[in-house]
């Protein structure tokens, strides 16, 4: 957590002077304590209150009061839709852990056939190349731009995978983890595929937000 900490104290630091804390700042803080509670505490709620709950035999839901320095309170209901009475409600939910079999594994790593690491480029309509010397670096900085939460919900709408992974997910596939890149704010970005796959996902998202991009392999072959 120590990004984390280090943002909370220049934030402190700046009330103390007098200084104004602007919102990409609270943004930040915002952004990495989201992420902290998909990948450190919600994995440990699952394990611990879930089965606790097994006796439980109808629908409802837990609210976790959070106050630093003083104990928790939990509070209970009945209204399974009350969260939409809350306008910045946010359901923070892992992506299901995927299961691989090592023939499920070999089969697909088989498929894919490697190429030109320099191999993929996109241009926005604006004009703005992307070309990194990676086609992964590629993939990320184009995603990024584009914004993570868009690209999230393409991924989610249309079941968007590689490996049987989301290409975007906020879980560390056991299997394919050190291929998943970090997108910031808890998601994953996926990188086992080769370069057309790439390209058919870049295609796909471009299609979907009505993007205009162009996605160039090495070989000339364009969207």
């Amino acid at each position: 957590m120590s990004r984390l900490d280090d943002l909370y104290k220049a934030m402190e630091t700046l009330r103390k002077e007098g200084l104004p804390v602007h919102d990409d700042l609270e943004q930040k803080a915002s952004e990495l304590e989201e992420e902290i509670i998909k990948k450190e505490i919600l994995p440990v709620l699952t394990k611990t209150i879930e089965p606790a709950l097994q006796p439980v035999q109808r629908e409802l839901v837990l609210v976790v009061d959070y106050v630093p320095g003083q104990p928790l309170s939990v509070h209970l209901s009945r209204k399974r839709n009350f969260t939409a009475e809350l306008d910045d409600a946010k359901e923070i939910v892992l992506d299901p852990e995927v299961s691989h079999s090592s023939h499920e594994q070999k089969a697909t790593d088989d498929k894919i056939e490697r190429g030109p690491t320099r191999d993929l480029s996109v241009i926005f309509p604006d004009g703005t190349e992307i070309a990194e010397k990676t086609a992964v670096e590629t993939l990320v900085k184009v995603v990024k731009k584009i914004g993570v939460a868009e690209v999230r919900k393409v991924v989610e709408d249309y079941n968007l995978k590689f490996c049987k992974v989301p290409v975007i997910s906020n879980r560390r596939d056991e299997k394919y983890g050190k291929s998943q890149k970090d997108l910031g704010g808890g998601w994953l970005l996926i990188t086992h595929s080769n370069n057309p796959m790439k390209k058919a996902f870049l295609d796909k998202v471009s299609q979907v937000l009505h993007l205009g991009l162009i996605v160039k392999l090495a070989d000339n072959r364009v969207s």
